[in-house]
């Protein structure tokens, strides 16, 4: 392992000045970080520690919503219990994740942040160009089941692998973040990331030293909350398709349709023309079926991942079956 020094911060003035240094890294829980260092993956010169800041809180917002602190673990946040009430879809992502020893460590911030499983992406004797850009993506052309058929690019058709993420992409979730002016902004969570292009190594829209504070979630909707998670086997496996919904019903039509995707590209999948096209309609196979035309009519196949296609659009429609059924 490459060697790196190591500093523990005590505010975001320290944190955000020490993470902006060159070949510094943020380590909350580690649970993605230290994997890819041992792999030598990732090789920052620096870990800075931000466990000592005061972000480990979920307290409710003037408008009836809720903050979750960036250092919230999966496991407290799954278990709070206004998120287990009031916002269903997060919980029940959070709960399909990892494993519950991983969910004990792993941080809110940490997890939207955690770097996609190609496995040539980990594996550092073959091309990656999010690892080392130019280098080519084998992806394409290898083994790809697992990858992604939306938002990719000729140069990295990677997936990103987060559940709480897909599950916060349809609740509608802005992140704060603190640059190293001590600055405060907010990003809505789908603006966070970035699609490859010809530039997949950057996946995010944050610069060195910003540091993820909290995410925010709006007030909590009266729907129906679903996510489902289609998977190799029923536990400590990534998405091959997982659907976050929050749907809402009015005298027989669909009032409100708020949808995210994982495990379809690079970053939680949502699409504003798919919940258009349902809301104000009433129920029905040809509207389902519409609404996964919508969908996928972009979507690409890489040979072992084609099976994503028929696959997603078998889950949104039992999803919108189930969800509608419920929400009557």
């Amino acid at each position: 392992m490459k060697p790196f020094t190591y500093e523990r911060v005590t505010s975001s003035a320290d944190a955000t000045h020490a993470g902006a240094q060159t070949g510094a890294a943020f380590i909350a829980g580690g649970t993605n970080l230290v994997d890819l260092m041992k792999l030598e993956v990732m090789a920052p010169d620096r870990l800075v520690d931000i466990n000592r800041l005061d972000l480990q809180s979920i307290v409710a917002t003037d408008d009836g919503g809720l903050r979750i602190g960036a250092l919230v673990t999966n496991s407290a946040l799954a278990a709070d219990a206004t998120v287990a009430e009031h916002y269903e879809v997060l919980a029940r992502a959070l709960l399909a994740g990892a494993s519950g020893q991983l969910r004990n460590k792993a941080t809110t911030g940490g997890n939207l942040l955690q770097r996609t499983r190609c496995a040539y992406f980990y594996d550092t004797a073959m091309p990656c160009n999010k690892r080392e850009p130019g280098s080519g993506c084998q992806a394409r052309d290898g083994l790809n089941r697992i990858l992604a058929i939306l938002g990719t690019s000729a140069q990295c058709i990677a997936t990103h692998p987060s559940d709480m993420a897909v599950a916060m992409m349809a609740l509608g979730a802005v992140v704060e973040v603190e640059d190293k002016g001590g600055t405060i902004r907010r990003i809505k969570l789908d603006d966070l990331y970035c699609l490859p292009g010809s530039t997949p190594h950057i996946e995010t829209v944050l610069d060195a030293g910003d540091l993820i504070c909290a995410v925010i979630l709006p007030a909590p909707s009266k729907g129906v909350h679903i996510y489902r998670k289609v998977r190799d086997r029923s536990s400590y496996a990534f998405a091959l398709v997982s659907v976050a919904a929050v749907m809402r019903m009015e005298e027989s039509r669909i009032a409100q349709a708020a949808l995210a995707f994982g495990g379809l590209a690079p970053k939680p999948w949502r699409s504003a023309q798919v919940e258009a096209a349902l809301e104000g309609n009433a129920p029905s196979d040809a509207l389902f079926d519409h609404a996964a035309d919508l969908l996928l009519s972009d979507a690409q196949g890489f040979g072992a991942n084609d099976f994503k296609i028929p696959l997603t659009r078998r889950t949104l429609k039992a999803v919108l079956r189930t969800a509608t059924e419920a929400a009557q």
